[in-house]
């Protein structure tokens, strides 16, 4: 884990205050950001496009249509961009990885529903499946997105099925992207290290301590 200088002074006999520990390079917080913002919008306008009472307060529909095709069909701009980077590119690898300790700490939470002392990488065993279905779902509601616009692509009873997985999996995403935002709501230290991209050493050693900077996991 890399430290940062924490620019302090302190009177002679005093301890120094810990320094913070890097977690994210300005690269990858502006693709969380990115991606973030995105997501939002295509909730929000998919959420106008199926709510009455949030349809008839927007109106314009047509509108609300078309920023919700486009905010999704460039959902996946920010993380291709993201890749020219290398630190990004390390972090893509660690959640690709599912490791022994991943299958510990998953059997350990589901059991106790705690995660306080189970050892985890950078990145624990939840974080990582959340990761794997939000890209394997971003891409199939891409794909079910494009048949339901260009209405030629398809035979109606593909774009009726795509209609159907379309409108499930964004229930489902909701429903993922709610948990995330409530596990990020009780975990301040985990949301500045979003924020800044640097976190404290005491949190760091808590929620990820078999994390260091040439991990693979």
């Amino acid at each position: 884990m890399t430290p940062l200088p924490d620019g302090t002074t302190t009177p002679a006999g005093v301890r120094r205050p810990e320094r913070r520990v890097r977690r994210f390079s300005r690269a990858e917080r502006w693709v969380h950001r990115a991606t973030a913002w995105l997501m939002g919008v295509c909730v929000f306008t998919a959420a106008c496009l199926y709510l009455p009472p949030l349809s008839e307060l927007v109106g314009r529909r047509r509108l609300v249509v078309t920023v919700h095709e486009w905010s999704g069909l460039v959902l996946p701009v920010p993380l291709l961009a993201g890749v020219f980077f290398r630190a990004l590119r390390a972090d893509l690898g660690r959640l690709n990885r599912f490791g022994r300790h991943d299958r510990h700490w998953l059997r350990t939470v589901l059991r106790t529903r705690s995660k306080d002392g189970v050892p985890a990488g950078k990145f624990n065993a939840g974080q990582k499946l959340y990761a794997s279905f939000i890209a394997g779902a971003v891409l199939v509601m891409i794909g079910t997105g494009l048949l339901m616009w260009f209405t030629h692509l398809a035979p109606v009873i593909w774009r009726t099925g795509a209609t159907f997985v379309h409108d499930w999996l964004a229930l489902l995403l909701a429903a993922g992207i709610t948990g995330h935002v409530w596990m990020a709501a009780k975990d301040p230290e985990a949301r500045l290290g979003m924020r800044t991209g640097s976190v404290a050493p005491w949190w760091a050693r808590r929620e990820h301590s078999l994390w260091k900077p040439d991990d693979k996991d």
